[in-house]
């Protein structure tokens, strides 16, 4: 072999070796550039995977507070309300401490809040049906509540009425006097002036005539207060009913009473009594219960 075809052999090898070095750098940029393409899709993927966790995880936040304004009186419901909440906050915890997500844990844990959510739309439905029950309820009690206190304002307006009535058929039947006037008399029964000549006091009146009034027998009581206001009588168990109290009469008489005008005469004896002070003297006529006149008269 000449030097020629050595060097044909050098020449050859050398070109070999550059296409070999020419190939592998080729390939070496290629895995370079595949390597880059596909850390930067990872990247990609990564970054979309963290966007869906951190959206799942406004969501979940979303959802406890939405639990939190949920409120219902029925304690059932408040039970599962419970447990639902339970499961959102667990959710939130986990997703928050998951450092490592992949593809498959953001389908899990969508899949999870598409669940929760779909419960919390039932809770929503529920607890507004219930509402508006209450309200219903609330509104037919109130309406309850009205019509009873406007049947317990009727009744107690006619229970006024009823006792207005009572009192007005009261004053109708209370009897009436007129020409009431007091007289002393003296031994000769003529009326006097005089303190000392008095030996008796003659009360005269006539009970008005009144149909409304209770016929029958009736006793007439007369009170005399002395100037000194001190009360003329006779014993201290000469007592009649008048409003609430038992007090003293100074005299009194009985008298059947039939509607019509009828004239009475009431008589204080003084004959075996002290001598009458001088001054002027106050007589209340009694009635049923009620005062139906005052007179006065005064001795000198």
């Amino acid at each position: 072999m000449n030097d020629l075809d050595a060097q044909k052999k050098v020449n050859a090898k050398d070109r070999r070796n550059n296409i070999i070095v020419i190939a592998l750098s080729v390939l070496l940029v290629v895995v370079v550039v595949l390597y880059f393409l596909q850390n930067r899709e990872h990247k990609s993927i990564l970054n979309e995977l963290n966007a869906e966790k951190d959206s799942i995880r406004l969501e979940l936040n979303h959802l406890v507070t939405s639990y939190d304004s949920l409120e219902t009186a029925s304690d059932t419901l408040s039970e599962q309300l419970f447990v639902a909440q339970t499961k959102v906050k667990d959710l939130l915890v986990e997703v928050e401490q998951t450092k490592k997500v992949s593809l498959e844990k953001i389908n899990a844990y969508q899949k999870q809040v598409t669940t929760l959510r779909g419960i919390m739309r039932d809770f929503v439905v529920q607890i507004d049906s219930l509402n508006r029950r209450n309200e219903e309820l609330m509104a037919e009690n109130l309406e309850v509540k009205e019509q009873y206190k406007q049947a317990e304002s009727e009744k107690q307006q006619l229970s006024k009425e009823k006792q207005q009535l009572e009192q007005n058929l009261q004053r109708a039947s209370r009897l009436q006097v007129r020409e009431l006037r007091a007289e002393p008399l003296n031994t000769r029964s003529q009326t006097t002036r005089f303190a000392r000549r008095t030996d008796k006091i003659r009360i005269y009146f006539i009970l008005g005539e009144n149909v409304a009034a209770k016929r029958g027998p009736k006793n007439i009581y007369a009170r005399i207060m002395r100037p000194d206001e001190l009360l003329m009588s006779k014993s201290e168990n000469n007592l009649f009913r008048y409003e609430d109290l038992e007090i003293q009469y100074s005299a009194m008489r009985e008298v059947v009473y039939e509607g019509h005008d009828l004239p009475v005469a009431i008589f204080w004896d003084n004959s075996n009594e002290p001598e009458l002070m001088t001054g002027e003297y106050t007589v209340d006529i009694f009635a049923d219960g009620y005062n139906i006149g005052t007179t006065t008269f005064e001795l000198r």
